[in-house]
């Protein structure tokens, strides 16, 4: 038996998704969390064997979720399920240890294919992110200026699109608001913008974020 956590701030998203996997003889969806801090609590409490994650919620996102998840549940696997199909999320996500990549419009056989590969020890990305990220690492295609952000950069970078002020971003990734804006006085430089307004258009263009998020 498969024990999955569902992990997605709508749940209408998590109710689709819950049904699909109920339908699945050797599939157990043990848990629902609406957040990346609900999500931690649980992996904690429950140990599942796998996680599928949003990468956009309000508080703690994705990429911080996973990263601690993984920090200390090492017998759990991650697989990001998300609106993202460009880099750098992917790939950054992947740095982090996650076993698998999916986009939100996969098929329901996709997903269940990738949930037993993942739960089998083997990495499954959906074959367009894994064209995408290839050719970046050839050096091929459009530039993004994301990509030169470090994780905790791009972490911070998501989370000012979002509207989230300093002293709340310190708070949820446990650091202190100087550092914060050390962080974004850094992130600011190498993406030659000035001000939160301009960066959001900067990951608007980049497809970081996108505008049904607002």
């Amino acid at each position: 038996m498969i024990r999955l956590l569902l992990v997605d701030d709508h749940e209408l998203v998590r109710t689709g998704i819950r049904r699909i996997l109920e339908d699945v003889k050797d599939f157990e969806v043990i848990g629902e969390a609406a957040s990346g801090e609900v999500a931690v609590k649980l992996c904690r409490q429950q140990q599942p064997d796998l996680v599928l994650m949003d990468m956009n919620m309000p508080g703690m996102g994705g990429l911080e979720a996973t990263k601690q998840i993984l920090r200390f549940a090492v017998d759990t696997r991650v697989i990001v399920l998300s609106v993202h199909k460009d880099n750098p999320i992917p790939a950054k996500v992947l740095q982090l240890g996650a076993f698998g990549y999916l986009t939100k419009d996969a098929e329901p056989t996709e997903m269940i294919s990738a949930i037993r590969k993942v739960a089998s020890g083997q990495k499954y990305i959906a074959p367009d992110i894994a064209q995408q990220i290839a050719i970046g690492k050839m050096g091929l295609g459009d530039e993004n200026p994301f990509d030169q952000l470090s994780e905790r950069e791009l972490e911070i970078a998501i989370m000012l699109t979002k509207g989230a002020k300093v002293p709340d971003i310190a708070s949820h990734l446990n650091i202190s608001a100087k550092t914060v804006n050390t962080y974004r006085y850094r992130m600011f430089e190498k993406l030659t913008v000035t001000s939160d307004v301009e960066l959001t258009h900067l990951a608007l263009r980049h497809k970081l974020i996108h505008s049904d998020q607002f």
